[in-house]
């Protein structure tokens, strides 16, 4: 596997994979996260996965003990992460779960279903047929706890943010910026054009593992209607 280190301040190595945007990085970065997850050390505190990197936190006295002579922690690291990424191969398999989202598209759940049909040129029904007919890869975790930015969403439906972002979107909420389609997890402020909600609590801190989705699993949006929505969302408080 190619990739290259860069230092990222005293405790920190960015763990550069790419610089392009595809599944084949994705992989790759699902590839180094899990042999993170198999070989942690006292040294390592944590690792952030993004598009096309993971970057690596770790504790510099930790490492210190594990230096050479004049050695300084940031090598010693990048020394261990080689030895951590010698023997990986992309070609096996990674952990990957179909998840199926239930989404009320539009009315109250998607106030902007209308903005986006109308600046593609389509109707309501068909944004909403093109956008749930399509499988989606969790590329990432971010911006705010549990929020998925999914790649594979059709350009027919991209549609730009909001000239003035919402102060309160509410948590479920299905948005598209850009060529971009992603939920919030949580109640936040937010720019995306809004086109539906899941009943699904995408974040809950409670549980063990607080995010229901991961980076690598595929989504399949599947629609619903507002009665069912609403049971569902019941269902679960």
């Amino acid at each position: 596997m190619d990739y290259k280190l860069h230092m990222l301040g005293d405790n920190a190595v960015v763990i550069e994979l790419s610089t392009e945007i595809n599944e084949e990085t994705q992989r790759k970065v699902q590839t180094v996260s899990r042999l993170l997850d198999e070989n942690n050390e006292e040294w390592q505190i944590e690792y952030v996965p993004t598009f096309t990197a993971v970057t690596l936190y770790y504790d510099p006295y930790q490492a210190a003990k594990l230096a050479k002579e004049h050695e300084l922690p940031y090598e010693t690291v990048s020394k261990k992460i080689g030895e951590i990424l010698s023997a990986c191969s992309t070609d096996t398999k990674n952990k990957q779960r179909n998840v199926e989202i239930p989404i009320c598209y539009g009315g109250e759940f998607g106030p902007d279903l209308p903005f986006v049909a109308k600046h593609n040129g389509l109707t309501p029904e068909e944004v909403i047929h093109i956008h749930s007919s399509r499988e989606y890869l969790v590329y990432m975790i971010g911006f705010a706890p549990g929020f998925p930015f999914l790649g594979g969403m059709s350009e027919k439906i991209a549609a730009p943010r909001r000239a003035t972002p919402r102060q309160k979107i509410p948590s479920g909420s299905l948005g598209i910026a850009g060529s971009q389609t992603g939920i919030y997890p949580i109640e936040t402020p937010g720019g995306w054009q809004l086109i539906g909600r899941t009943p699904l609590g995408l974040f809950q801190p409670e549980k063990e593992e607080p995010s229901l989705l991961q980076a690598g699993d595929r989504i399949k949006f599947n629609p619903i209607s507002a009665e069912e929505y609403h049971h569902r969302r019941n269902s679960q408080l």
